[in-house]
Parts: C-alpha cells; structure tokens; sequence
C-alpha cells in the first residue's frame, strides 16, 4: 500500500507533521492537501497539542505545485470529493483562510520554493538548512501565487526583496533568506528537524494559554495600527491572569521546582 503524503506523528506535546511525497520533492497533491488541512485541525483543535513542527521527507520541504499534475488538468481520484464538497478546503490546508491556534515551526531542508515558501510565510518560528533554497517562482510559469504571497512576504521582508523575488521568480537562499528576516535559524544540512524540535521543545514547556494568547496577539498586531492593537493585547493577554497556570508558574518559581501547566 502506498505511504500516505502527509505523516501526523506526536512527541510530548508536539506534533510532527512530515509532507511525505519525497520522489516530487513533496509537490502538494490532492490528498497531500486534504491531509495538510485535517492536520491543521486536529493540532487547533486537540488540547494536548501545544506546538508543531513541520517538515518534509527525503531532503526538501515543498517544492509547490504539482505542475505535471495540473498540466494534465488534475485527473480525479478518491480525494476529489473532499474538494467538491468543500470549495474552500484547499485555502485552508495552505494556510491561507486557517492557521491553528498553536505556533508552528518549520523545519526546512532542500526546495522551499513556490507553495513551499507560500506555507511557510504562514509558520512562526523558521528553521533551514544551509542548502535550503526559498522563492515563488509562479510567474516564471505564467501563475499567479495565491498562496498569499503578495500580501504576506512584503509584510515579513523588506518590500523591495518581496517585490524581486516576486517578479524574477529567482531562488534565495538560506543565508540571504535568514539576513532579511525571512527565516530564524540556518543550521548544518540535516538538522533542520532537530533544531525545530527544540525550539519547539521550548514553546511546549510554556504554560500553553499564555502561549495561544501571546501567538494570537503577535499576529492581530501585524494588521492593526498600534492603538488598537495595544488595546487587542489587553483583551488577550488580561484573561491569562486569571488561569490555573498564571498561579502555577510563580508557585513553582517560588517553589524553585518546574512548572506543571495544565492549560487550565
């Protein structure tokens, strides 16, 4: 029987998400998608998950699209009805029209290109190896990147290097990638995985509701002026006060022992 195009593995609190199509360099196909976006959900949607951390098989992370695919025009297949009975199914699954409410870590080796560097706008945290390579090479093809491109990478990195990649098409790579901010962390070919698991190895011993609110203040902000984003702030971040954990973590400092979060 064929592996799946898309693993859900969990260690602790983190779930490993792995797009596993690594002869296509993990193209997203049609059932990668569907299982990209049930993926998504269980991680918002399971309390016991508090980070992820996403990869991809065989030495790439996404190289976008699968163009043989879509040049033969996308012949159906099993994972087709998923598509028609939800139009917007594969926004979602390209973080597009959803992320989780838990932080995502990248964890990116090989080609991160096309819908590859579309997902990854979309992730918190961003690791790569140093032979990675980023870039949205849609108009090369005569495409338009949907993924949110346009919108997101100048938000992320300085308009000018948005607008080039964006226009040329070109390749970046990893350690230009990190100088203008588009990703954290360059690492020795091979580790990309290991240094993600460890940062997120960080996020997961935090209390997770102070994590979920600080993640969601990070990103309201993005797209408010600062007045009403301070105001966003207090509205999310007041709340964390009042839980079990905001008590637990000072107990535990007073106690001179580590906390024990529950996410209550």
């Amino acid at each position: 029987m064929p592996a799946p195009h898309l693993l859900l593995e969990r260690d602790g609190h983190v779930a490993i998400v792995t797009l596993n199509r690594p002869e296509a360099r993990n193209a997203l196909s049609g059932e990668m998608l569907v299982r990209m976006h049930d993926a998504w959900v269980e991680i918002d949607e399971d309390p016991d998950i508090r980070v992820a951390v996403v990869t991809g098989a065989g030495g790439h992370f996404c190289a976008g699209a699968d163009l043989k695919a879509m040049a033969a025009g996308h012949p159906d297949d099993e994972w087709t009805p998923r598509f028609q009975a939800d139009p917007d199914l594969h926004w979602r699954a390209l973080l597009r029209h959803f992320r989780p409410r838990k932080p995502l870590v990248a964890a990116v080796e090989g080609y991160a290109v096309a819908g590859g560097t579309e997902i990854l706008q979309a992730m918190d945290i961003r690791v790569a190896g140093e032979s990675a390579v980023f870039g949205v090479a849609e108009v090369r093809r005569g495409l338009f990147p949907l993924g949110g491109s346009t919108v997101r990478l100048r938000r992320q990195i300085p308009y000018t290097v948005a607008a080039e990649l964006l226009l040329t098409g070109r390749q970046m790579p990893a350690a230009e990638a990190k100088a203008v901010g588009l990703i954290g962390h360059v690492v020795p070919d091979g580790q990309a995985l290991a240094k993600g698991m460890e940062l997120a190895q960080q996020v997961a011993a935090n209390g997770p509701l102070a994590v979920q609110a600080v993640l969601a203040s990070l990103r309201a902000g993005a797209d408010l002026h600062e007045e009403a984003a301070l105001e966003r702030e207090l509205e999310l971040g007041s709340p964390v006060f009042l839980t079990n954990d905001a008590r637990e973590g000072p107990t535990a400092f007073a106690e001179k022992r580590e906390p024990r979060f529950t996410g209550t």
